[in-house]
Order: structure tokens, then C-alpha cells, then sequence
């Protein structure tokens, strides 16, 4: 699959979480912890769990944090 976004993360399932039709999704991207939330029926079409290696896609105009 080509995709044209550039900000690929392979990192490897540490949790998933599902919530009605939500699920949060922990991954570990080396030393640090990604959350994505995505579909709960994206889960089951990926056969996706714990220990899987997977890829974080990341395509925005804009992430901001602050504390």
C-alpha cells in the first residue's frame, strides 16, 4: 500500500481498549507510548491484538500539546 503521508511510526501493540463502537489503541513507537482511537470494526477487520507489530500513519495539519 502507498500512501502519501510521511510520518510512518512501526511501533508494536501494548493495548486495546474497546468501547462500544470506539477502540484506544496503545503502542510502543521505541521509548515512547502512542494512543490512536480508532473504529471498533477497523480492530476486528485488521485482526488486530496485543503484540502485533503495526505502523502509526500520522497525517495532520497540526498537533499541538502543552502543559
Amino acid at each position: 500500500m502507498k500512501l502519501s503521508a510521511r510520518n510512518k511510526l512501526p511501533g508494536v501493540v501494548e493495548s486495546i481498549v474497546i468501547d462500544g463502537l470506539q477502540a484506544k489503541v496503545g503502542m510502543r513507537v521505541g521509548d515512547n507510548h502512542l494512543v490512536a482511537v480508532v473504529t471498533a470494526e477497523a480492530i476486528d477487520e485488521l485482526e488486530l491484538k496485543v503484540g502485533d507489530n503495526v505502523t502509526a500513519v500520522i497525517k495532520s495539519s497540526s498537533v499541538m500539546l502543552a502543559k
